[in-house]
């Protein structure tokens, strides 16, 4: 089935395959698929290269081309990308701009990044005000994706 899909050139079922062919320790060959599936416009494949680029998996280690795959996956939606940008900034002193990625990720129901907004508001660069709004748009979020089939889903994989 994800052959017939590949070859349709459904990036989901790309980026999967890429995803298969990295836990088998072909890190190469899952570049080839992340690469192709970015072009289609896939964020988690975004994402996944920017990994690569950070750890040297199959590519060498470029801090240029792991930001640009991260902002790409950021635009895209992608709350890990995103948080990921606010460490970035964080750790290079742009607090500022590092609260914005983790509130933009935090609303998009990223647990960690409510943590680093915990922690820059005990450090006063977030104000109560603001860090009480990233609260509700995180548990929105969370609340929206609450369906009786993820439970389901949850219980038969879990047990």
């Amino acid at each position: 089935q994800r052959t017939n899909r590949i070859k349709m050139n459904d990036p989901v079922a790309i980026c999967q395959e890429g995803v298969d062919h990295f836990e088998k320790g072909d890190a190469n060959k899952a570049f080839e698929y992340f690469t192709k599936a970015s072009g289609l416009g896939d964020v988690e494949a975004h994402y996944l290269l920017s990994l690569l680029y950070h750890n040297g998996h199959g590519v060498e280690k470029d801090r240029g081309k792991e930001r640009h795959h991260l902002e790409q996956a950021a635009i895209g939606g992608h709350p890990r990308a995103r948080h990921n940008l606010g460490c970035d900034e964080e750790e290079s002193g742009n607090i500022e701009r590092a609260v914005k990625h983790f509130t933009i990720a935090a609303n998009l129901g990223h647990d960690e990044s409510i943590k680093a907004l915990m922690d820059n508001f005990k450090d006063g660069f977030v104000c109560k005000d603001d860090l009480a709004a990233a609260l509700r748009a995180h548990q929105a979020a969370v609340d929206a994706t609450k369906s009786p089939q993820r439970d389901a889903a949850e219980e038969f994989y879990l047990g």
